[in-house]
Order: C-alpha cells, then structure tokens, then sequence
C-alpha cells in the first residue's frame, strides 16, 4: 500500500505516521507567561537535535480557535525565550496525562497532576522535581508551518539536570533506573525502554572480511 500524503486527510495522514514512526521520546514542558504563571504540557513530536550545539526540537500544534490560535507552551516560549523538557519516567506517567488535559485557564496543571517544581538555574521556568531528567532551553529559533498555527521550535540546552545515582563517575547512565516511557500508538499506548538488545557497531575493514569470509565459503562449496 503507498499513499501521495496529499491524498490523504490530515486525520489519516496523523494516524499513519504515529502509528509508523515510534517510540517517540516524550517532553513534559513547562514554561512561564509573562506573569510568572506555570504551564505544563506533554509533547511526544519530540527529540534531540544536536549534541554540539545542544539542540532539542519540539513539534507544537495549535488550537482550533482563530482568536486564540496558540498554546499556551507557544506563547509562553516566545514570551519569554524559554522552556524546560522534563522526561517521563513509568512513574510520572499518570500526572503527565493529566498535564495533557485542556484544563481552563488559571488551573494550575503541576497542582492538579500533584507534581511539585523546583527553580531552574539558567531559565525562568521551573523544573519538575520528580522528573529524572531535566533540560533547561533557551529558545534558538521557532518556525511557523502549514494552515494549522503549528511551530517547529529549537532549542538550546544551556543546563541538565539528572537524578543522583543514576550517572557513574565516568558519565555512563543507568538505563533501567532510568525507566523512560515512549509514545506508541493510538491515545492510550506507551513502551519502556525494559526490552531492548544490543547490535555492535562494525568498521569498514570488519565487514569487508566478513564479506571476503562469505564469499570463500561460497567458492569453496561450489564443484
């Protein structure tokens, strides 16, 4: 089956590329208005850039309304230059769901998920305690795409943050402690990084002999 993505509706162009294109890494962001108020919210078109810069990219959708066409992570972002990803771990799972909840405004959605933040060093949004990791962003530049008010943001880590006992002296992080989720598919589905295996990465003049291996195996059988 192939599709022209311009034959497809965007519901169904969505469903095929979440439902393909997975885990994804989950950021719970928070962010600040101008005010100073919290906002928390979960975005799973998400992922590292860069390492040198350190670059993450966030994929923000907006809203329906045209009066209020961006979230409140978007404009708080372009406010103030700023935000946070906190990773998810199989414990922060439940109180993340809820961030995602399109409470009304003034609701406090670190209260009402029962999280408790903690001041970030470089940014002025603060970072969420219980989360294992947590990376402070300035924002790079933000790109504005399609009909829908969705942005493209990039964003620079300027400090990380990771839970004690969890990297040794010689910065090798303990993945099972670690115990991230990721995004599968539909609404409901999620994965932990428990099942995993392991591939060893080849040289060019490892292959290449196993290569001539093969091919003297084959020689040697033939009559």
């Amino acid at each position: 089956m192939d599709w022209a993505t311009s034959d497809l509706t965007d519901r169904n162009l969505y469903k095929l590329l979440v439902n393909t294109v997975l885990p994804r890494p989950i950021a719970l962001v928070t962010t600040v208005d101008g005010n100073g108020n919290v906002n928390a919210a979960p975005f799973s078109f998400f992922n590292i850039f860069s390492h040198a810069p350190p670059l993450v990219v966030l994929g923000i959708e907006g809203r329906e309304p045209a009066e209020a066409p961006l979230k409140d992570t978007m404009r708080n972002i372009r406010t103030t230059g700023s935000f946070v990803v906190n990773l998810v771990d199989r414990a922060l799972v439940e109180a993340m769901t809820i961030c995602a909840i399109d409470l009304p405004s003034g609701i406090d959605e670190l209260a009402a998920a029962g999280l408790t933040s903690a001041p970030s060093r470089q940014v002025a949004a603060p970072r969420i305690a219980p989360s294992p990791v947590q990376l402070e962003c300035r924002e790079t530049v933000s790109l504005s795409l399609g009909t829908r008010h969705r942005n493209l943001v990039v964003g620079e880590i300027v400090h990380l943050h990771i839970r004690d006992g969890l990297v040794d002296s010689n910065f090798h992080v303990d993945i099972d402690a670690l115990d991230l989720v990721g995004r599968l598919h539909g609404a409901d589905w999620y994965v932990t990084t428990r099942d995993r295996f392991q591939v060893p990465r080849q040289s060019y003049d490892t292959w290449r002999a196993q290569q001539q291996a093969v091919r003297a195996n084959k020689d040697e059988g033939e009559p």
